[in-house]
């Protein structure tokens, strides 16, 4: 069974799926946003919030030419990567103050650093986990430097092939860091359902002996619902506290309502996928009684036949197994029979 802990939280295995609300640029650059959406997320359910550390230069450079210009077809195309992440990244100076609200909350406070300088950053913050971001699966120097701060490490697979798993998952264990989770992801913004591919995720945890998740970047609740139906242990689902806020994100994001829909979603379809049993609870017993039987359906007399016309399998469940049907046919009773009594041995030559 494999589980990794993160906090004071065991993933994976039986137990409870490990709910991320992404809070990303969805505060518009300003904190009391920031604050009041941290709330909202431990209102609507969720065991942590993750943040993304960066600034404008540690994961560009400002740079207008055609290499920097957004045009792929998304919400954010017309401007260069600097102005966006100018315009959605997180300011450092809150990171502290975040942590401890969302502390003082119950919630897990971590992030996705974009360089060493992040990286190094969070560590003094004493995070519990480690995010490598999709777009960053291919840095691979950078990988190996989060691992070896020695905690867990959940890797989002967003624009990664098969072999950029593989390399990075190895970068990790090389490094002397086995407690991986990894998220199977689509960057596209937002995501197209039939892009998403759920049936990877069941692959990647065979194939890389890892607890699996869903980083979901889709309109609705339906992914996140499916995953955990399937075997996700983490989902990851960006959150805003109001859609008029705003920002780069916020096409794709929950509000609070939506949000703890999609956690009580979750938490049902956990209660329903239960464990392999083929016992049967006080309820289902008694709702045996209304399950075929065989039953005298017409007055017997003694020492007359059984027959198709005055017996049968019907409804309840007090006479005999259906399955002595053709046994007894032929056979005669030993006394008169009444209409409607259920059918026993004692009452059979």
């Amino acid at each position: 069974m494999i589980e990794i802990k993160i906090g004071n939280k065991k993933i994976g295995g039986n137990n409870p799926v490990f709910i991320i609300a992404e809070l990303s640029a969805n505060h518009n650059q300003d904190f009391s946003i920031a604050a009041k959406t941290i709330k909202a997320i431990k209102k609507s359910g969720a065991d942590a919030v993750k943040l993304q550390t960066y600034t404008p230069d540690t994961i560009t450079i400002d740079c207008n030419n055609k290499f920097f210009q957004i045009n792929q077809g998304t919400i954010w195309d017309g401007i260069t990567l600097y102005e966006l992440y100018k315009k959605a990244y997180t300011p450092w100076a809150w990171h502290s103050r975040l942590k401890k609200l969302a502390e003082k909350e119950g919630l897990i406070f971590f992030s996705s650093p974009f360089d060493k300088s992040a990286a190094d950053f969070l560590e003094k913050l004493k995070v519990s986990v480690y995010k490598i971001a999709s777009f960053e699966i291919t840095d691979i120097p950078l990988i190996k430097y989060v691992a070896k701060k020695n905690k867990p490490i959940i890797i989002s697979t967003g624009i990664a092939t098969k072999d950029d798993i593989k390399l990075a998952v190895k970068t990790c264990k090389a490094a002397g860091n086995s407690n991986i989770a990894i998220l199977k992801c689509t960057s596209s913004y937002p995501a197209p359902l039939e892009d998403i591919n759920l049936k990877t995720m069941m692959d990647m945890e065979k194939e890389f002996n890892a607890v699996v998740g869903v980083s979901d970047h889709s309109l609705g609740i339906e992914i996140p619902i499916a995953a955990v139906a399937l075997g996700a242990k983490i989902i990851e689902k960006h959150f805003i506290l109001d859609k008029k806020i705003g920002g780069p994100d916020s096409e794709f994001s929950l509000n609070p309502e939506e949000f703890q829909e999609m956690v009580s979603a979750v938490r049902n379809v956990e209660k329903s996928l239960g464990k392999v049993t083929y016992e049967l609870t006080d309820k289902m017993k008694k709702s045996r009684e209304h399950s075929r039987s065989l039953f005298v359906v017409e007055d017997i007399k003694k020492d007359e036949k059984f027959t198709e016309n005055n017996i049968r399998s019907i409804r309840p469940g007090f006479g005999m197994h259906p399955k002595h049907y053709e046994k007894i046919l032929g056979k005669k009773s030993n006394k008169n029979i009444k209409k409607g009594t259920p059918l026993d041995w004692i009452l059979i030559k």
